[in-house]
């Protein structure tokens, strides 16, 4: 089985969200649950479906969570300048 995951990190934000479900429509995810992290002032936060999958983890405070060169080559949103 192959899997691809797809990443997006806002640097304004300092928040990633890594979509574990390519076919995400808002309103999808229904349920979030929050995980604690000792030592990190980070949060991650996972929702799910409906039907209890996984869809993605968001990471606030992301900059805390993971090492500067896992978030360099995250794609970033884009802004309506």
């Amino acid at each position: 089985m192959h899997l691809t995951f797809a990443a997006t990190y806002d640097p304004d934000a300092d928040a990633s969200y890594i979509y574990v479900a390519s076919d995400q429509a808002n309103g999808d995810a229904v349920r979030q649950q929050h995980v604690h992290c000792d030592g990190s002032d980070g949060q991650i936060i996972l929702d799910y479906d409906r039907d209890g999958r996984l869809l993605g983890i968001e990471l606030l405070g992301a900059s805390s969570l993971l090492h500067a060169s896992a978030l360099s080559p995250i794609e970033q949103p884009e802004t309506g300048s």
